[in-house]
């Protein structure tokens, strides 16, 4: 039993809890006349809450929907809603509130004390501290840092109310990209003519009919498709089970079996971190020189093999990318390199490649080399073969309904086109105004001088927690964080407003990223904890503090913007009954079971040409010759990472940094559930046996990892299923510093490189990573990440008059800018809920059009709908 299950047994409602039950409610339960079942849904899945007298006592699944609910609902969203992590009020870094009009001591953050104050004040301090921005440094230097949306499954998350709200008052800089797929979302297109990333699958009866051999590329369904950005229904497993009935083959390229690798029995081969790239430019080689490659296909459907043949035979280079030249760089034998590539040309073969892959200096490379491998293999388009990258997200497989689906409320166009990738987020603030490139674009990153932050945990999610630290207390004024929980954030901001959860508020949401079968009433289940209020009210009152308050709620509530959002959806119920079940199904076509990735360009390439510059396959992109971008060449080359294996002094073992089991990022960390990704409270780090006999680690012991960029401590899990030489901390664990400055939790963002992949993407490179570790024999104390921060008293009160508010409100207050057209609103309402909202000319009208046929399917937008963005779009995009 963890010591947050200890602390959150102390409380007084959580006692009152635990006198009635913590136990998991059968589907089928009757409860007594004094307890309640209400329907919602989580990214978990979908649930009643069993309520008693006001207080959550139990989660009950829904099993004919979720067919496999997780322990993350059933027992991690009622153990993190009573949580003693809990914020109940607004809260105000001391020195802030003490001298608002003065020096904040921004060096203090993590380490001063918090003072409780009433909503009037915080609203009152937050206006002022936005406003003081503008009226000095202008509405860039407002920086969002509310990129992620994962906070909350529902249709009007956190940071896209936070968008509509500041776009209302002028603006405001934004984060571009994103963590999880940041290099392959850019470069794809270009190859493929879409992100391929967050694409759909063929569809799962293909697969079953059609294909011989899966092969897993660092990929996990059986453990990453347990969370979902919307909700989960978990309908995957099913099928991978009939796929292994069957008798379909499994291999897996990976360090480490996987929870996958040992439900279906995946062959293993295990590979040196970030050497994908050679593994399958050796594999291509192998087809050409044997003469299997399919020269009819390559002809038809790509272009660019010339090029890219030359550098295969070695004409660039003087170096033929032979399997024994890959060899050396893999760790694996030649013999089973040319066995692989050959297993794949002679057998219907479907790839699956993770995102994890990606996430690594020159990242770029990777996806493409294995699209290259696939094309020139003749797979791409055909029945259960080819080669896809969202097997392991959003049931990836699921046929799509084609539906209309709820849509959320408009972000609006923001007037600041400033943006910052994400992972450049510490070098915009030590260099404000720098310039770089992104995507043959020349730009610079904005100038901050305020961070906002709601719904996301900014201080787990950027990479070199250090660098980030030391940049934001030498560079920004003021951080203000929405947040239910004292993660780091919330410890390291000046104001701290508390949010409500997901089970105290009214929304909507929908079921299958790509299926779209499902529309999800998250009906609030419980009163708001303490004084916390839900998002939109926070924004609400800002707005009326700026004068745009009409414009940010068109007078409804939010119950009313979702009860407009469901109708104005292809569901067919009336919303009371669908409000009162919880849940409405809507149909699939029988058509959509026969979809299979690019068919259609396979079936006939000239009637359906990809969204590439040469509607094909691109092989070699003439376009990314002409970037020039530092770090990424025009076609698929190995690249050696700034850390790899490869250059490691002695000692030093690569880290990876995959997804939890138990958590979705961050969320859950705090939670009983967690105890699964802890050693006495610390997150676990998987260590090989003969790694750890060496450097004399027992299981259980405690380890401090380290290199030039941090260091932290963690519980070793000792275990066969990592190669030696590869070690895994799981990110997400929460922050805490100890006086040697290592974090006490295990958060492996102490140890990764904010290095970018390269000049093209401006990606993480988070796996990309060496360290050494020891047996730790001087932690100073247990892990205290999950406990509150300090709260104390204060006598002084905010004299509100002498900020001026009226006088710098009005001074700052923006010009509305023309009305928004239906398609404008459809696309900030429905195509950008997933991260920062893109602008429209981040991309071609071309490039627009292959991303849209992925992102139409998972905003669930008719035809109809779809035109009118696509009329936005053309009219709006990057001209080229």
């Amino acid at each position: 039993m963890t010591l947050s299950r200890r602390n959150f047994l102390k409380g007084s409602v959580a006692t009152a809890i635990a006198a009635n039950g913590l136990t998991l409610f059968p589907a089928g339960k009757v409860f007594a006349s004094d307890t309640i079942t209400i329907p919602s849904a989580t990214h978990y899945g979908p649930f009643k809450a069993v309520v008693k007298s006001g207080t959550l006592i139990g989660v009950q699944p829904i099993n004919d929907v979720d067919p496999f609910p997780t322990e993350m609902l059933t027992k991690g969203v009622l153990s993190r809603t009573y949580s003693d992590t809990r914020i109940k009020y607004p809260m105000v870094r001391k020195s802030l509130l003490e001298d608002p009009l003065g020096d904040h001591n921004p060096h203090l953050r993590g380490k001063e004390p918090f003072v409780r104050v009433d909503w009037d004040t915080a609203i009152a301090l937050t206006a002022f501290c936005i406003a003081r921005t503008v009226e000095k440094h202008g509405n860039e230097a407002l920086f969002s840092s509310s990129y992620g949306g994962w906070s909350h499954c529902g249709v009007n998350r956190p940071q896209t109310l936070q968008g509509r709200f500041f776009n209302l008052i002028g603006g405001q800089s934004i984060c571009a990209g994103d963590y999880s797929a940041g290099a392959s979302e850019v470069i794809l297109p270009h190859v493929i003519g879409d992100m391929e990333v967050y694409s759909p699958q063929t569809a799962w009866e293909i697969v079953e009919k059609n294909t011989e051999v899966v092969l897993f590329i660092g990929c996990d369904p059986w453990k990453t498709n347990r969370v979902e950005f919307r909700v989960a229904d978990h309908s995957m497993q099913k099928h991978w089970e009939a796929f292994k009935a069957k008798g379909i083959k499994f291999v897996s390229i990976n360090p480490q079996q996987t929870y996958t690798d040992k439900a279906v029995g995946s062959e293993m081969i295990n590979i040196r971190p970030n050497t994908d790239t050679a593994l399958f430019t050796a594999m291509s080689y192998h087809l050409y020189k044997t003469g299997q490659h399919d020269k009819a296909y390559i002809d038809k459907y790509t272009v660019g093999f010339d090029k890219y043949l030359a550098y295969l035979i070695g004409d660039e280079d003087g170096v033929a990318k032979t399997p024994e030249w890959a060899e050396e760089i893999t760790g694996l034998p030649a013999a089973k390199i040319k066995e692989l590539a050959e297993l794949c040309v002679t057998k219907r073969t479907q790839i699956a490649a993770g995102w994890a892959l990606q996430r690594a200096d020159h990242g770029e490379m990777i996806h493409w080399s294995i699209i290259n491998f696939a094309a020139i293999a003749g797979k791409i388009g055909k029945p259960g073969e080819g080669a896809g990258f969202s097997w392991h997200y959003g049931n990836g497989g699921m046929p799509a309904s084609g539906k209309r689906m709820p849509i959320g409320l408009s972000q609006g166009r923001n007037p600041i086109t400033k943006t910052c990738p994400v992972v450049m987020v510490s070098d915009m603030l030590k260099n404000p105004g720098k310039s770089y490139t992104r995507d043959g674009s020349n730009l610079t990153l904005p100038k901050a001088k305020l961070i906002y932050n709601a719904g996301n945990n900014l201080l787990s999610h950027q990479q070199d927690t250090n660098e980030l630290i030391g940049a934001l207390n030498d560079n920004i004024d003021t951080i203000i964080c929405h947040e239910p929980w004292w993660c780091a954030t919330a410890k390291y901001s000046d104001i701290v407003l508390p949010t409500t959860t997901t089970l105290e508020r009214d929304d909507i949401s929908s079921g299958g990223t790509y299926s779209n079968s499902k529309i999800y009433a998250m009906r609030q289940v419980i009163e708001p904890v303490g004084e916390s209020l839900d998002d939109y009210e926070i924004f609400s009152r800002l707005a009326f503090m700026f004068n745009v308050h009409k414009e940010f709620t068109e007078g409804k509530t939010m119950y009313q913007h979702v009860k407009t959002s469901y109708e104005a959806s292809d569901a067919t119920e009336d919303f009371k009954t669908f409000w009162q079940n919880g849940i409405t199904h809507v149909s699939t076509p029988a058509a959509a079971n026969s979809f299979v990735r690019h068919g259609d360009f396979y079936a006939d390439p000239d009637k359906n040409p990809l969204h590439t510059p040469s509607g094909k396959i691109e092989l070699y992109s003439e376009a990314l010759a002409g970037f020039k971008a530092k770090g990424c060449p025009p076609m698929p080359q190995w690249i050696p990472p700034f850390e790899w294996l490869g250059n490691a002094k002695k000692g030093q073992v690569h880290v990876l940094s995959p997804h939890p089991w138990m958590r979705l990022h961050s969320q859950m960390a705090n939670a009983d559930v967690n105890s699964h990704e802890s050693v006495d409270g610390r997150q676990i780090v998987l260590i090989n046996k003969k790694d750890a006999e060496e450097r004399g680690v027992k299981d259980g012991d405690v380890v401090e990892v380290y290199n030039d960029r941090g260091a932290l401590l963690a519980g070793a899990r000792i275990t066969d299923e990592a190669m030696p030489g590869v070690i895994y901390i799981h990110e997400g664990a929460w922050l805490q510093l100890d006086s040697k400055g290592r974090c006490n939790s295990g958060s492996i963002n102490m140890l990764t490189s904010s290095q970018p992949t390269s000049g093209l993407a401006q990606a993480t490179s988070a796996n990309t990573c060496l360290a050494y570790f020891k047996k730790c024999t001087d932690a100073e104390t247990p892990n205290q990440a999950y406990t509150p921060a300090k709260v104390v008293k204060s006598a002084f009160k905010v004299d509100i008059w002498s900020l001026q508010l009226g006088k710098r409100l009005k001074a700052v207050s923006a010009e509305q800018g023309p009305a928004q057209t239906p398609g404008e609103k459809l696309f900030y309402g429905s195509c950008t809920l997933c991260h920062a909202a893109p602008h429209p000319s981040d991309f071609t009208y071309k490039q627009w059009k292959g991303i849209t046929n992925s992102m139409f399917p998972r905003a669930g937008l008719n035809e109809k709908d779809r035109k009118l963005v696509l009329d936005f779009l053309q009219k709006n995009a990057k001209k080229g």
